[in-house]
């Protein structure tokens, strides 16, 4: 069963004020791995904070597209980070085999920089990328096949499965390109309104997480209404349990 991580985007108010105290009650809960965004504006915060909580970052968010990846790829390094992933490409950018194109060949080349650093290029995916259809085929795996092979994937299956996609079925298409996935539950509400932890929404994460058992499990919520420390550790929890 893959390892177990949770996306500090969900804990991203407590974090921009209270770095360290936030990392802290994360390590409480378990965790020994979180996946930081914005490397760059974060780097002093989880320089301090991931040694000093016992804390490892294998993957990050960060955009990777008409951006200095220089320093993206350098505070990676710094960091220990492995994977650094490119979070979102704007839904527009989905509808256009060209446009599609154009953003494979932006990470491909972001790879080869990456490279140069000790570090390896991914995406994350939202809905919109499986619900746009080319051909009769999602614009996500349209996209995919144009990757070059050292960049991997994030697949968000909460995502994934609000754009109309059995999350389980595209895992297995997509195979060991996927490195990670988002493991989150809910009611699969495009403004991610009703997140709810793993196990407790409408996302067939059984399923998922038999379609992926190497990849990385990464806990996030987009947005929650009760404690997040709460819900993030009954996620925790949950793929402990499913572990066993």
């Amino acid at each position: 069963m893959g390892e177990v991580s949770v996306q500090l985007y969900s804990v991203r108010d407590e974090f921009a004020a209270d770095p360290a105290g936030t990392l802290q009650r994360l390590a409480a809960i378990g965790f020994t791995r979180v996946e930081p965004y914005g490397v760059v504006q974060n780097v002093e915060a989880l320089t301090a904070g991931l040694p000093a909580c016992g804390l490892t970052a294998p993957t990050a968010h960060a955009q990777l597209i008409g951006v200095d990846q220089a320093a993206v790829f350098g505070a990676a390094k710094q960091l220990g980070i492995g994977v650094v992933i490119d979070p979102l490409v704007k839904p527009e950018q989905w509808s256009d085999p060209a446009d599609i194109a154009a953003t494979a060949a932006a990470l491909n080349a972001a790879a080869k920089l990456a490279a140069e650093h000790g570090v390896t290029v991914g995406y994350h995916n939202h809905w919109w990328e499986l619900e746009s259809r080319i051909g009769g085929r999602s614009a996500f795996e349209v996209f995919a096949e144009q990757l070059d092979p050292q960049v991997v994937l994030e697949v968000d299956t909460y995502w994934a499965t609000a754009g109309g996609e059995n999350a389980a079925e595209l895992l297995g298409r997509l195979g060991d390109r996927v490195r990670a996935i988002h493991v989150k539950d809910g009611a699969l509400a495009t403004d991610a309104s009703g997140q709810v932890p793993a196990g407790q929404g409408r996302v067939p994460l059984p399923d998922v997480l038999a379609a992926a058992p190497d990849a990385l499990r990464v806990v996030e919520f987009d947005r929650y209404d009760g404690d997040i420390f709460e819900a993030i550790a009954a996620s925790f929890a949950y793929l402990a349990d499913t572990a066993k």
